[in-house]
């Protein structure tokens, strides 16, 4: 079975302080992502206003199930109100081959 990959595309809300926003990202890798079942990695990019989340995890089920996991987490919630979540699109990939 492969790994699967959330690409997860938004923007920042507008006056969101990016340090403030990283701060808020790792809380909620530390504190929810990290510890569901089948979590890999999460890298978090940047181009301009264009964010990226990328994050790894063992399977689809594993994915589809962290969908959810933060969902009442003080953390999470930090995290995603720095997030205008009206330019937020996620996409679920796998993992065909790696070299």
């Amino acid at each position: 079975m492969s790994n699967a990959i959330w690409f997860i595309s938004y923007k920042l809300k507008k006056g969101a302080v990016i340090e403030d926003f990283l701060n808020a990202s790792k809380k909620c890798h530390d504190e929810v992502l990290s510890k569901q079942d089948g979590f890999i990695s999460w890298e978090v990019l940047r181009d301009n206003d264009i964010w990226i989340d990328l994050v790894k995890w063992e399977t689809a089920e594993d994915a589809k199930k962290g969908e959810t996991a933060g969902a009442n987490n003080p953390a999470a919630k930090e995290f995603y109100s720095f997030i205008n979540m009206n330019s937020c699109k996620l996409q679920l990939y796998f993992v065909e081959k790696s070299y």
